[in-house]
This record gives C-alpha cells, sequence and structure tokens, in this order.
C-alpha cells in the first residue's frame, strides 16, 4: 500500500499544469483578441510529443549507443529481467547495455509490450547482484506503472506553455497599440510569458519526481528487497559524481528517465532536478523495509 499518496500529488500536479496552460492561453486570446492560433500550436506540441512518446524506445535507446544482449550475452541479467517480470505478470521488455562507464539504468517504452530496459556498463560493474536486480525492478515498475505516458503528457503541456510563452513575449514586445493602458497589459503579458513557463517547467520536473519515488516503492516490493536500492542509489550517486554523461541535448532529453541524475552536481538547485535527492530515496526506501519486517 502506498504511504506517501504520490498517486494523488500527480493528480494535483497535474491539474496545476492544466491550470497554467489555461490561464496563459486565456492572457494571450485577452491580449490579441484571437485565440485561434493558440489551438494550431497546442496540436504542434501534442503531435510532436506523441511523436517522442510513440518512439520513446528509439529515441532513448539511441541517445545512449546501446547495443541489444541476448540471453547467450549476458545470462544472470535476462534470467533476473524474465524472472521479474514473471512475478509482476507482465511481458518481458527488450534489454540493452549501454557501453558508457557513467552507472545509470533507465526503462522506456509505450506499454509493457513495447518496452526496452537499459542499464549501463558501468552500472553491471559498479553494484553487485542483489543491488542491480534491485534496480532492475525499480525500472520495469516504471513501464508497469505507465511512468512514460505520464511524463509524455507533462512535457507536452510544458512545451505549448512554453511556445504561447514565446509568441506572447514576442507580442508584447512589438506589437498592440502604444498607449499607457496598453503598455502596461503588454508588460502585464510579458512578466506572464516569462514565468509560465518556467513554472511548468517546475511542476514538470515535479511530477518526475513523484514517479521516482513510486518506482522506487513499487519496485521494492516487486524484488522483496528495498535496502538493496538503497544501498544501489548510494552507490549510483558516487559514482556518476566519478563519471557524469556530457550533457548533450539528447542526453537532457532522456535524463528523466534514468535511475539518477546522470550529470552530477550540474543540476545546482533541487527544485530544477527531474529526480528527488538520494538521501529522501533511501529514507523512505529504510521506512519500507521496516515495515517488511527486514
Amino acid at each position: 500500500m502506498h504511504k506517501h499518496y504520490n498517486g494523488l500529488k500527480t493528480a494535483a500536479l497535474f491539474g496545476g499544469i492544466f491550470g497554467l496552460l489555461l490561464l496563459v492561453g486565456a492572457g494571450l486570446a485577452s491580449y490579441t483578441n484571437n485565440s485561434s492560433f493558440i489551438l494550431l500550436f497546442a496540436l504542434l506540441g501534442l503531435a510532436t510529443t506523441f511523436y517522442s512518446y510513440w518512439n520513446s524506445d528509439k529515441l532513448a535507446i539511441r541517445a545512449m549507443n546501446a547495443q541489444p544482449v541476448t540471453p547467450e550475452q549476458a545470462p544472470w541479467l535476462y534470467q533476473t529481467v524474465q524472472e521479474l517480470s514473471a512475478r509482476a505478470d507482465q511481458p518481458m521488455p527488450r534489454l540493452y547495455v549501454s557501453p558508457t562507464m557513467s552507472p545509470n539504468a533507465f526503462a522506456t517504452g509505450r506499454n509493457p509490450s513495447h518496452a526496452a530496459v537499459c542499464v549501463t556498463q558501468g552500472i553491471t560493474q559498479l553494484l553487485d547482484e542483489r543491488e542491480l536486480r534491485a534496480v532492475l525492478g525499480h525500472e520495469l515498475m516504471h513501464v508497469y506503472n505507465r511512468d512514460i505516458l505520464t511524463s509524455s503528457v507533462a512535457a507536452a503541456i510544458a512545451g505549448v506553455i512554453s511556445t504561447i510563452g514565446q509568441m506572447i513575449s514576442f507580442g508584447a514586445m512589438f506589437g498592440g497599440n502604444r498607449d499607457s493602458e496598453d503598455r502596461g497589459s503588454g508588460l502585464g503579458m510579458l512578466a506572464a510569458a516569462l514565468l509560465a513557463p518556467l513554472a511548468a517547467s517546475v511542476i514538470q520536473m515535479a511530477i518526475s519526481r513523484t514517479r521516482e519515488f513510486d518506482a522506487d516503492q513499487d519496485g521494492s516490493e516487486l524484488t522483496g528487497d528495498p535496502l538493496s536500492l538503497a544501498s544501489a542509489l548510494a552507490k549510483i550517486e558516487q559514482g556518476v559524481a566519478q563519471a557524469p554523461m556530457a550533457p548533450t541535448k539528447d542526453m537532457v532529453n532522456a535524463s528523466h528517465m534514468m535511475i539518477a541524475n546522470p550529470f552530477g552536481g550540474l543540476n545546482l538547485r533541487q527544485m530544477f532536478s527531474t529526480h528527488p535527492s538520494t538521501a529522501d530515496r533511501i529514507m523512505r526506501l529504510e521506512q519500507q523495509a521496516q515495515r517488511m519486517g527486514q
């Protein structure tokens, strides 16, 4: 049973980001007296995100330069994912290994039947078998909880808000009449244009953090071993600090899928991180272990 109400938190955050979208759209319609183009940009943003969601497994795998592995190439890895998938009564995803030495793992795919789990070479060398099994359980629960859909919808709405914000900025600076009332209105819309995309990004990242907490909890219930996941997270954080991934555009777009922030200390403020702090995650996992009598 969930103790942290992360599903409710996610619903509340979605309500907030939808509210931002409606607020920005209403402001733009009022300022321009023409709201028809809002629909055009909204559909464009949703279409782009749908494409990313539908092809999320290919895009993320390509960003990591990962290669598929067979049971012969990685027998323990294959058998472990097969066992956990069977325990969850779900299809087994495709397995990939990325050659990077930065320790991390992710799952992607639009549904359990079109999913992939990827681990880096670094994480297979850093963790022991119990810890790696706990990480795999976490990643499988991202797929089974439909977190790829959740993050795609959040990204779509945030993208639409950002696009509208850019349009408002342009209109407020260069459009409209020049009397004092319109100048005041323009400045107000410019402020909204700057703040709304920032707020949408913060909410989007907060949604990602709640899904990480859920995957920690559900994955530990699947494996029955929350303490091994706690140990793995501590090791991964240290390993990433020593060997962070380069923040390329493709990697930044895929970073929210990783079990840990792949860029080490580059996220200077926790509010702008797609991942909860490792200390908070470990604390919750230790509490879960106590409830399970461990």
